[in-house]
Formats: structure tokens, sequence, C-alpha cells
């Protein structure tokens, strides 16, 4: 039963967010005018992901009986690791992150068709044509893969903690999608062909999934480490990807907005847990019954 939400869920979490990236793309994000805000976004997703890490993945890791300084330890390794894929150009769907430094995405700002770009915060080097995309398509697939991985370590600790897990994956990669869409578009005319490509990458996350199930299920008492390990990536994306692009002065009543959207994501899952917890609150703990034999033991 666990495999089939792991599949149900990351399925919704990486072709959902691409559909939904898509269908704001329609709306008016692409230009700006009217629409969703993709600052607003952003916000909505770190606040998602800050309140996942801090609120349910860590407090769980730190329920167990393993040392806190191991698994301080342990969420340390994490964020260098997230940063070192950073600079491989992986974690980030392959994007460069300058915030505005490549003649190219200045360039784009004078054009309303990369108007995107300088909400969404991603100064894309604008590869030859085919090869930019393939860039962006490996860079999204080995991400969707390890996000899989991450919301089948948090459904197998507890199903309310996979579904927070899978909503704050599902926020954060909405805006990343849209600018894969973008660079996508840019070296393609063909737009369908351009959601297909990226809704292939985003299968990754049901692969993820399974991989992730089959072994957290063979190291199920590494559990307190790989929930650590979700932890540290939600807070490294959150905090060395998203904010960053939010830092920008702006007049008081878009940094209110900007900041009444943090909130919103904290809020968001925060009621999901408590809905969730009302329905699977009476298993938790009851599932597997050796659980505390690996060392993860649940408080009540």
């Amino acid at each position: 039963m666990n495999l089939i939400v792991i599949i149900a869920a990351t399925l919704v979490a990486g072709i959902g967010s691409v559909w939904l990236a898509a269908l704001l793309l329609r709306v008016g994000v692409r230009n700006g005018s009217g629409g969703v805000n993709p600052q607003h976004l952003l916000s909505l997703a770190a606040g998602a992901l800050l309140a996942t890490a801090f609120m349910h993945l860590l407090p769980e890791a730190f329920e167990s009986r393993i040392e806190p300084a191991l698994l301080f330890a342990v969420l340390l390794f994490g964020l260098v690791f997230f940063f070192l894929l950073d600079k491989a150009e992986l974690w980030h769907h392959g994007h460069e992150h300058h915030h505005g430094e490549t003649p190219d995405a200045h360039k784009g700002h004078d054009h309303g068709h990369d108007h995107a770009h300088d909400h969404h915060g991603h100064a894309h080097a604008h590869a030859p044509k085919g090869s930019g995309s393939w860039a962006v398509l490996t860079g999204d697939s080995v991400h969707c893969f390890g996000d899989g991985i991450l919301i089948a370590s948090a459904f197998i600790a507890d199903m309310r903690l996979g579904l927070v897990a899978a909503i704050a994956v599902l926020a954060h990669e909405v805006p990343h999608h849209i600018g894969d869409l973008v660079v996508l578009r840019q070296s393609s005319a063909n737009q369908r062909a351009a959601l297909v490509k990226v809704s292939l990458a985003g299968t990754m996350t049901m692969l993820g999934g399974i991989a992730g199930w089959w072994l957290v299920d063979q190291l199920h008492g590494w559990l307190p480490y790989f929930l650590v390990l979700a932890g540290s990536s939600f807070v490294y994306v959150a905090l060395a990807d998203l904010i960053p692009q939010l830092q920008k002065r702006l007049p008081a009543r878009q940094t209110a907005a900007q900041v009444l959207w943090l909130v919103a994501g904290i809020v968001l899952v925060t009621l999901v847990s408590r809905l969730a917890h009302g329905e699977h609150g009476h298993d938790h703990g009851h599932d597997d019954p050796g659980h505390g034999e690996h060392g993860h033991v649940h408080k009540d």
C-alpha cells in the first residue's frame, strides 16, 4: 500500500508541477501583466520547504535514539553535498544562478518573452539550440529523481510527513518548471514538445520514489538519516536558491506581499499536516511493530 501511495504522490509532485507551471505561463506569468506573480510562487515555495524541514522532517528524525550530534553532522554533510551538486549545475536543473550576470540575461530583460526570467531569478545562459535544452532536461531529471527519494523516505516514516513533503516539492518545482519551459520554448518553436519533454523529466520523480521505497526498506535503520538529508535538501533549496531571489529591494507593499506568501506556505504545510494527522494519527507508530528496533521511536 505504501508503494502505491508513493507512486501516486510522486506523480502528482513530478508531473502535476509541470502542468501547473504550463497553466500559469498560459494565464499570465510569462508576460507579468496580470495573472500570477512568480515572486509570490517563490515565496510560497520557500515557506513550504522551510516549514516541512523544520516542523516535520527534522523533528521526526530527532525522535530517534540516534545521538543528536550525529544527526547534526548528517545535516551539515547534506548542506555541503547539495552545495556541491549546485556547483555541478545538476541540482538546479542546469540553470545558472548568476542573477543577471550573463549578457544574454540582460538582453532578455528588454523583451517581454524573457520577463519570466527576470521574475524567476534565473539568468539562463542561452546555449545553442539543442544543447541548452538537453542541459535543462538532464539537470531537471536528476533533481526530480532526488525529490522522489526524499518523498518516499517521508512516506515510509509517516503518512502525513509524506503528504507535506510531496506538497513542498510540488510548490518549489512549479517556479523551476516555469523557467524550464521558457528555456525550452526559446530553443524550439514547438510548445507542446517542450511540455512533453519537461513532463518526461518529471516522471523521474516517480522512479526516484520507487528507488527510495526500495532503498529505505532495505536500510530501514537508516531512516532518520534519510529524513535529515531530506530536510537539508529543503533547507538548502529555500535558503540558497529561492530566498536570495526575493532579497531585491522592493516597495513596502510588494515586500509585504512576499512575506504574506511566505507565511502562506508555512500555514499550508501546517494545515495539511493537521488534516492528515486527524486521519492517520491513530495509526502513527503502529504500522511497523519493529520500528523501535531500528532506532526510530515515535513519541506521543
